[in-house]
């Protein structure tokens, strides 16, 4: 996938293209099924297949005080672009500047000039340009006189009532919910981060974990235990992960993310290592010593081996 972070990078001739546009937050189930409609239109058409998308969330410059924690990175987000096998991908920067273009100069600058866009594919409550003034229909009006047709698709509906979303899938995931997170998202909710040092108290109790930096990207999980994959260097491992401030030990920081790798022992200080959570095991309580604290982590493993299909 061709990966441009600014207009000036698009080359001169690019596309003709079909585009969609949007934050693509997670690049969820209703995303997939705009970038499959896109990915048809295009191949029936001969057209290079493009996703217009930010790099932050626009309330994070319109509303920075109700602006959600994003599901994904920027570079999480390129990455989930590309697996979906569309050919090129426009984020833009959405600063102050950005947000007080017009609907006009929106289409024109970013979808004609740039991306010479014959197809735009967009959901039916596609808003653009300053304090969202261009709609749907201000887009088809700005298409039939610069010559792109606007296709509109479908809300994503798994419960047949409520839109697939990135706030549906943020509150699942604060709940701990991870399996019908991923079925919103179409994958495994994940975060990476580099490995750091800590404490060493699992090394103590025989499990020894890698403690991530607070520097995560992605959305973590609620508090509890996770059974999980951990990946590094393009090999995947099952692991149990613990989320949380260990309220059995003093000092551990809130949200600290710590990883136990089975059946290995891999050095894994200094190297960015990927988590992807298959199910929650229990919440994070308090225990009256280490070694109740040890027992209870056995059992967590032998559950997650079960859970994830690794013998002993």
């Amino acid at each position: 996938m061709l990966v441009f972070e600014s207009l000036t990078e698009v080359p001169a001739d690019f596309g003709p293209s079909a585009v969609t546009i949007g934050k693509f937050d997670g690049v969820h189930a209703g995303h997939r099924a705009v970038i499959r409609r896109l990915l048809e239109v295009a191949g029936e058409r001969g057209l290079v297949s493009a996703a217009l998308t930010f790099d932050r969330n626009p309330l994070s410059t319109l509303d920075p005080e109700h602006c959600p924690d994003p599901l994904v990175s920027n570079a999480q987000k390129l990455e989930l672009l590309a697996s979906t096998g569309i050919d090129a991908a426009l984020m833009v920067k959405f600063d102050r500047a950005f947000s007080e273009l017009p609907p006009e100069d929106f289409v024109r600058s970013i979808l004609v000039d740039a991306l010479h866009a014959k197809i735009v594919l967009v959901g039916s409550d596609f808003r653009f340009g300053a304090r969202g003034a261009g709609t749907v229909t201000t887009l088809r009006q700005f298409g039939s006189d610069l010559g792109f047709e606007v296709l509109v698709v479908g809300d994503v509906t798994p419960d047949g009532q409520r839109r697939a979303s990135s706030t549906w899938i943020r509150e699942l995931l604060a709940e701990g919910r991870v399996v019908e997170a991923a079925e919103l998202l179409g994958s495994l909710p994940s975060v990476r981060a580099m490995v750091v040092h800590g404490e060493q108290r699992g090394r103590t109790l025989g499990y020894p974990t890698a403690n991530l930096s607070p520097d995560v990207e992605g959305y973590v999980p609620a508090d509890g235990v996770y059974a999980a994959w951990l990946t590094v260097d393009g090999t995947r491992y099952p692991a149990a992960v613990s989320i949380g401030n260990n309220p059995t030990f003093e000092g551990v920081p809130d949200k600290q993310v710590e990883a136990h790798v089975i059946d290995e022992t891999l050095d894994l200080y200094d190297r960015v290592v990927e988590l992807s959570f298959v199910e929650f095991i229990r919440g994070m309580r308090k225990f009256e010593s280490a070694d109740a604290l040890a027992e209870q982590m056995g059992a967590d493993e032998r559950w997650i081996r079960d859970i994830l299909g690794v013998r002993k």
